[in-house]
């Protein structure tokens, strides 16, 4: 009859394995066999613990064989598993795979994917995947970027930064736009809610009901919105809306525009309309950035919290929406904060222009 090794603790190790069997944070096989181990060193065989623990009696030996070996240290992790090996690539594979995803393209496609990489290096799916991850390498994905060619780009750039930042005294910076086009869309069918296990869903196709602008001014110090809709957006529409906004504002502070070069803004009459209202000044961000302009946070929010999920039957409705935001947002207004820096913008945009003009002489 085969006699199960006996296991003698000192005070020491039985605490620890005390506390394994016992620790909240202790993994649950790490734990059961901690126990396996207790109850061998009060001499029980592996049938007893076994059948006390629930466990088969295979695995009250193998890890009472273990601990008898190497300890506490024998437990605490699983022995290697049998199985095929790891393909470990070569250097010289690895770099023949992240100058193709770099410099070339497969025949027919626009970018690689793994099976097209597998097949042509000759290696596993797996492999290009590991090889992809260790270099940041995701063929798959594509984001878009736009270099301002504005000649007065630095000067524009600091200028709007500075009001950000630094705005002056008795004056209000206002960041405006329009968001123009927004679309009345009434789903053909209803839009089932969210439920336990489902995602709220919506057909993809829509009815058309017509479109409406809006026309903001975000306030840089409070963050609260001056904002309303119109049918269309001219250089009319945008002469009533800076007359409601000097209307909405204290007449005895100055006014400062932030806004995009859009035609409409610098229209003859806009221009005449300026001169004749003197507290108000305009400061026009560079070409090709949009993103300097802050109402456009307020615009993606927008969008992503109040439009995009909804259905519209008309564009009354719409606008009643838009309205209902703008009125809730400002309940309880927060700024938003601009932190980059003009000089680490500037920089960005001189490697993006180094790497632009290196491309297109070579």
């Amino acid at each position: 009859m085969r006699v199960a090794p006996a296991i003698a603790l000192t005070d020491a190790q039985r605490s620890e394995l005390e506390s394994l069997a016992s620790g909240r944070r202790t993994e649950v096989r790490v734990s059961e066999r901690a126990r396996i181990i207790l109850q061998a060193s009060e001499g029980r065989q592996n049938k007893q613990i076994a059948e006390q623990l629930g466990v088969d009696r295979v695995t009250v030996a193998l890890w009472r064989r273990r601990y008898v070996e190497w300890g506490v240290a024998g437990i605490l992790k699983d022995a290697p598993r049998a199985g095929r090996r790891r393909n470990v690539l070569t250097p010289t594979k690895s770099a023949e795979i992240v100058a193709k995803t770099t410099q070339e393209k497969p025949a027919g496609a626009t970018h690689w994917s793994c099976r097209t990489m597998a097949k042509v290096v000759g290696v596993s799916e797996a492999s290009v995947r590991r090889v992809w991850h260790e270099h940041g390498l995701k063929p798959h994905l594509i984001k878009t970027f736009k270099v301002s060619n504005d000649p007065q780009f630095c000067e524009k750039l600091e200028d709007i930064i500075g009001l950000y930042v630094n705005p002056p005294e008795h004056a209000l910076v206002l960041c405006c736009d329009e968001k123009s086009q927004i679309q009345a869309l009434d789903r053909t069918q209803q839009v089932l809610p969210l439920k336990k296990g489902r995602c709220g869903t919506m057909t993809h196709d829509y009815t058309r009901h017509g479109t409406t602008t809006l026309f903001a001014a975000l306030n840089v110090l409070d963050g609260s919105v001056h904002g309303t809709c119109m049918p269309q957006h001219r250089h009319q529409e945008w002469i009533k809306f800076l007359a409601m906004l000097d209307r909405d504002t204290p007449a005895d502070r100055t006014v400062h525009l932030i806004a995009d070069n859009y035609a409409t803004h610098k229209h003859p009459k806009v221009k005449r309309w300026m001169a004749k209202h003197p507290r108000f000044q305009i400061h026009f961000t560079p070409t090709s950035a949009s993103w300097l302009n802050m109402v456009e946070r307020f615009f993606r929010d927008l969008t992503t919290k109040r439009l995009r999920r909804d259905s519209f039957d008309s564009v009354e409705t719409l606008i009643k929406a838009i309205q209902d935001y703008i009125a809730t947002h400002n309940k309880a207004p927060k700024p938003f904060i601009w932190t980059a820096k003009a000089t680490d913008i500037l920089e960005k945009v001189k490697r993006a222009r180094a790497t632009l003009d290196k491309l297109a002489t070579g």
